[in-house]
């Protein structure tokens, strides 16, 4: 199995959109700094995942949500109840997005 995950950074509030095929290790990467593009924006929580059966379909619904219909999508569908606690946690302004 293939996941496509959002993660939501309690730092800095932003989401970052991923696939790999081990979720729990790939969570673990970002969340010891071993990953460049994440390690500024440390800890890292889990807000949403999918399974597909390949690597070609988890990849490419990555691609999508770091598209701009695909973050419309993804705010309005798939983050909702992580924004909605993330206002009430402070969150001043709508989600940046890092790709």
């Amino acid at each position: 199995m293939y996941n496509t995950y959002i993660l939501l950074s309690s730092k800095s509030h932003i989401f970052y959109f991923g696939s790999t095929n081990n979720l729990r290790g790939r969570i673990h990467l970002h969340n010891s700094g071993k990953v460049k593009s994440t390690k500024p924006h440390i800890p890292w929580k889990l807000v949403w995942y999918c399974a597909f059966e390949t690597e070609k379909q988890a990849r490419d619904f990555e691609l999508y949500l770091k598209t701009g219909s695909g973050k419309a999508f993804t705010y309005k569908r798939l983050v909702s109840v992580a924004l909605a606690k993330d206002f009430t946690l402070g969150r001043k302004s709508s989600p940046k997005s890092k790709t």
